[in-house]
């Protein structure tokens, strides 16, 4: 197969991919809510009908396996390493990414907390919930920075296929494609830094 057979279908999936956002947004679209800034807000019968699905904390204790206590502390024990790992790949972007001309990451975009305004999750229910969410969004965060690093670096494909590959990871140089590679690596960071710039303009 060509390489521009294989980018041909990726361009096709690329736009199945944006198909479903489009249809999933479509859907949630009709779920009866409306955002006000940070806040969700239910209609009235709605927001009735979560009060009466929630657990109360001592029927919700009484339900939790024992054996699921004994893992808390690890679960929430990663909380130090977590915010130690967000500390350092925020300086890094803010460090690295001007030097090199590599677009700054909106952080805020990866953080989405929302879950606190379900009325019908109790108080522990929603601190796992904003534990999952902060998690996820900076695993998520902390891949892009990642994926723009590899980027500038060494935007080449593995030869083997990879699971859960960036978003970034399609445009990468094929493996083993040494022909004007050095040629077409500064495209990439040429390509990067007008990136940056128009984002800096958007500003």
């Amino acid at each position: 197969m060509s390489i521009s057979r294989i980018h041909e279908i990726c361009d096709q999936i690329s736009e199945l991919e944006k198909k479903l956002d489009a249809a999933i947004e479509e859907q949630s679209g009709r779920l009866p809510y409306q955002i006000d800034g940070k806040r969700v807000i239910f209609n009235a019968d709605i927001e009735e009908s979560h009060q009466h699905a929630k657990m109360g904390l001592l029927r919700w204790f009484m339900t939790v396996r024992p054996q699921n206590y004994l893992t808390m502390p690890f679960i929430y024990g990663m909380t130090v390493p977590l915010l130690f790992l967000d500390l350092c790949v925020s300086f890094f972007q803010l460090l690295c990414f001007p030097v090199y001309r590599i677009p700054r990451i909106k952080r805020a975009d990866y953080f989405v907390m929302d879950h606190r305004h379900l009325a019908y999750l109790n108080m522990i229910e929603k601190m796992h919930c904003l534990y999952c969410s902060y998690v996820v969004g900076l695993l998520a965060y902390a891949t892009e920075i990642t994926a723009r690093t590899e980027q500038y670096f060494c935007p080449i494909k593995h030869a083997r296929k990879i699971l859960g590959a960036h978003s970034r990871y399609e445009n990468f140089l094929d493996y083993g494609e040494a022909e004007r590679f050095h040629e077409k690596l500064q495209k990439i960071r040429i390509k990067l830094a007008n990136e940056a710039e128009q984002e800096h303009k958007r500003k």
